[in-house]
């Protein structure tokens, strides 16, 4: 494995060409500390690499905003980009076939959004043999050998802090004593992806507030099952003041609330999406922390290709979280978070031209 020193002073150039970003020491630890750095991203290649990116699906507007970010950043260089999807976080089977893909293709360098952390344990390097991986988004199980021999470097907040900014949101607007609040909780996939550390952040941030959750619901993100959880709630006639959840719930309980008429339950999402962009402009949604998913993506394209051309990496890196509501919606962090309106998912990007 190469071995990156991590040199801030490399990263820093001239302000208007230069991101802040956080960077996490030391790299893939569970007690690592943040610490804001300035990061330019690349503006040539050497040669067009080919990239393969696998994302656990592409069923909402989070995963299409990476696939924007990526195809963004690789254009800009001039590399290969190729995109699979899993179709949803249940399907480790397609998504470890499709790792094998990246790898009978060729590709110099793997993107891996995983379906799971523990999945890969003691098989990554018989599903593709030495070529170097690049975790986005989802976390992995650094402490197997077999992953800490071929993650050669992560994007991605630490999705524990999302649901603790979440929670604290809600613990401000009902400390201690103010009076008891009833939230009913849909996180999303159980035990997939980011739900088990969005849980604990969320629970930790309303332990000493008025802030109580009353029932927990789990399903993977698609608007249909998030719907069936929706409706699941609101036939319970259980007193609820809150949906909190993902952000496909949190899309969907706007239309359901609006449907029964409801207008005494309050939405607050832990992500942000182009629906809950919406919401939060028409104020029918409370609150969203962004982890501005297209910058991620460019970052985890920009790390990859770092690698490759044998220049400096920062091991793990993330964009800055930034606390969304309808009074506080900057353009530059949407535009750093949300693809555009019209983007439509791109599976391939063939190298068009290589600058020296």
């Amino acid at each position: 494995m190469r071995i990156f020193c991590f040199v801030l002073f490399l990263f820093s150039i001239q302000a208007s060409s230069a991101q802040e970003v956080i960077s996490y020491q030391p790299p893939f630890q569970s007690d690592k500390k943040a610490t804001e750095i300035q990061y330019g991203f690349l503006t040539s290649v050497t040669k067009p690499w080919k990239v393969c990116a696998v994302y656990p699906h592409l069923k909402d507007s989070y995963w299409l905003s990476i696939n924007y970010g990526m195809v963004k950043q690789a254009k800009k260089l001039g590399i290969t980009l190729k995109v699979m999807e899993a179709g949803g976080y249940p399907n480790l089977d397609k998504q470890t076939l499709q790792l094998q893909k990246c790898h009978q293709w060729g590709a110099d360098a793997i993107i891996l959004g995983t379906v799971d952390d523990e999945a890969y344990n003691g098989i990554l390097s018989k599903l593709i043999g030495n070529t170097p991986v690049f975790l986005m988004t989802n976390n992995i199980d650094f402490t197997d050998p077999d992953i800490r021999q071929h993650v050669k470097a992560k994007v991605g907040v630490n999705w524990y802090d999302m649901g603790k900014a979440t929670g604290e949101y809600l613990a401000k607007r009902h400390p201690k004593g103010s009076g008891v609040v009833k939230v009913a909780w849909l996180p999303g996939p159980q035990l997939q992806g980011g739900t088990k550390p969005v849980s604990r952040g969320f629970k930790d941030a309303i332990k000493n507030s008025d802030v109580e959750i009353v029932t927990t619901l789990w399903a993977d993100n698609s608007k249909e099952l998030q719907r069936n959880l929706i409706q699941q709630i609101l036939a319970s006639k259980e007193e609820i003041n809150y949906i909190v959840g993902g952000a496909v719930a949190a899309e969907v309980a706007i239309s359901e609330l609006r449907t029964h008429d409801i207008h005494n339950i309050k939405i607050v999402s832990t992500y942000l999406s182009h629906g809950v962009y919406r919401g939060l402009r028409r104020h029918r949604i409370l609150f969203a922390p962004t982890d501005k998913m297209a910058e991620q993506a460019m970052l985890s394209i920009d790390q990859a290709v770092r690698y490759l051309e044998h220049k400096p990496v920062v091991l793990d890196v993330a964009p800055s979280i930034v606390n969304l509501t309808p009074e506080y919606l900057p353009k530059k962090v949407i535009a750093e978070s949300l693809s555009p309106a019209e983007f439509r998912p791109s599976f391939y990007v063939k190298d068009h031209h290589v600058k020296h």
